[in-house]
């Protein structure tokens, strides 16, 4: 059995602060994939290279042309701009702004199964080949990995429900909620919130006694003092370390 000690002394992971980090990344990873649907469906919608283009060329491309010199092959990189961007002697795989012009459009879409990229019987999509176009018509607007790309902390949106949005992170979740015409979830109840986080921390339904000591305080911080305790327990340990095993 994992057990983890009450106090200060539970695991880095285990933090409240944590907890919502993980859930604001749950929350906008789901905003991700609405904004990628957006893209798919509206001809007219603006191309994100790192949502939209990166993993197009991650997906297909990087085997052949990333950063493994030994597999690289016709000394191109499609995950370094300006190897992507380079005049070959009259050419460039890429060109912002001219679709015509660029090699690579013509190599994803050529119909000879010799010629056409990436080699194989699975040539990209219609849907992938139309964002790569379109990224290249609005500019082909280039952006590092976030990996790389420094941390800043960005001011949060304005939303159209500031009674709604208890955090920065709310903030954000709502202003791309708002941008794609969605309405939030109405607030859960008190007893719908504590089995929530029971089984989300615990695997375990709340017990009566909990949910009852839970409906009787009317503290600010009565959602954040059951997370404190739920991440004190044993079962906490225990359900997080099936992951591992």
């Amino acid at each position: 059995m994992v057990t983890y000690a009450r106090g200060n002394s539970r695991a880095p992971w285990a933090q409240p602060a944590t907890v919502a980090l993980v859930c604001a990344a749950a929350a906008l990873i789901c905003a991700g994939g609405i904004a990628r649907a957006a893209v798919a469906e509206s001809p007219s919608a603006e191309i994100d290279f790192s949502r939209d283009v990166r993993p197009i060329l991650s997906s297909n491309c990087f085997v052949c042309h990333g950063h493994d010199a030994e597999a690289r092959k016709g000394d191109l990189r499609l995950d370094d701009r300006e190897s992507a961007f380079l005049d070959r002697d009259g050419y460039a795989v890429i060109v912002p702004g001219s679709v015509e012009d660029s090699l690579i459009i013509d190599r994803v879409t050529a119909e000879d199964d010799d010629v056409r990229m990436p080699p194989g019987k699975n040539p990209l999509t219609p849907e992938e080949i139309s964002t790569l176009r379109r990224w290249i018509e609005q500019g082909a607007t280039w952006e590092e990995h976030w990996a790389f790309t420094p941390v800043t902390r960005p001011d949060p949106p304005a939303v159209s429900d500031e009674a709604w949005a208890h955090s920065d992170f709310d903030r954000f979740v709502l202003a791309r909620l708002d941008a794609e015409g969605l309405s939030h979830a109405k607030q859960a109840d008190k007893r719908t919130l504590i089995r929530r986080v029971s089984l989300d921390l615990t695997g375990l339904p709340p017990t009566r006694e909990e949910v009852r000591a839970f409906l009787d305080d009317t503290a600010p911080d009565a959602y954040e003092k059951v997370i404190d305790r739920l991440l004190a327990t044993p079962q906490y340990g225990e359900h997080m370390s099936r992951y591992w095993l």
